[in-house]
């Protein structure tokens, strides 16, 4: 579970939702609840992904976020396949926390 005592929205991530008609509490929720976590080496952020149901789907959702000084400031969201994921970690674009 994640320390942030402040959750920021982007509007990035407000757009997103919007255009992929995700539920307002699910960024929270998988920001809190992931027990998937990677730093993107490339990006730079953390990435949290928990499998949630959206629009009627049961899939895996990718948080990107960033977190300092209790802070976390969430900036994107989408749904990732499985085999996406493990293209990620595999070339160590995704570095496991």
């Amino acid at each position: 579970m994640s320390k942030a005592d402040l959750i920021i929205y982007t509007n990035h991530l407000r757009l997103r939702m919007k255009l992929r008609k995700v539920p307002h509490d699910l960024p929270k929720q998988i920001y809190r609840n992931a027990k998937e976590r990677y730093r993107d080496e490339i990006t730079g952020h953390y990435v949290a992904v928990m499998t949630s149901d959206v629009n009627g789907r049961h899939r895996e959702m990718a948080l990107s976020y960033d977190e300092n000084d209790r802070v976390a400031e969430l900036i994107t969201i989408h749904p990732v396949e499985a085999l996406q994921k493990l293209s990620r970690i595999r070339t160590g674009r995704w570095r496991k926390l």
